[in-house]
């Protein structure tokens, strides 16, 4: 599933439970766009505006995006709250076998800087 479509699934007018949220695609009535929205992939993504139950898999889709662009570093902003989301995101990085290291942004306590290996062709989808 690809990072565009999960983003369009925000606006679903009732929250998906499953683990395969954005397989099914919005009704008409719900889908605020008339065209598919195209979001760049930079070396940065703001999670403030992403509903809690999908920062796991929109950060997932995001390092794979970001590593099949070569990026070599990437910083996730995830706010500085009570450290619920922040935690949800180095779990996340922990486990991802490409990221070789992650740690506090200077100065801020509110986004995390991971560091990527490079991509082999084996991996870059």
């Amino acid at each position: 599933m690809k990072l565009i479509e999960r983003w369009r699934n925000f606006w679903a007018a009732e929250p998906v439970e499953s683990a395969e949220v954005g397989d099914t695609p919005l009704a008409p009535e719900h889908d605020p766009f008339d065209e598919p929205v195209v979001l760049e992939i930079t070396d940065t993504i703001d999670l403030h505006s992403i509903p809690p139950k999908q920062v796991k898999e929109i950060v997932e889709e995001y390092l794979q995006q970001a590593h099949a662009r070569g990026f070599a570093v990437v910083r996730i902003i995830h706010g500085k709250g009570i450290g619920v989301q922040r935690e949800a995101v180095r779990t996340i990085l922990s486990r991802t076998e490409f990221v070789s290291s992650f740690y506090d942004a200077p100065g801020n306590l509110g986004a995390t800087i991971a560091e990527l290996r490079a991509a082999t062709p084996n991996q870059s989808k």
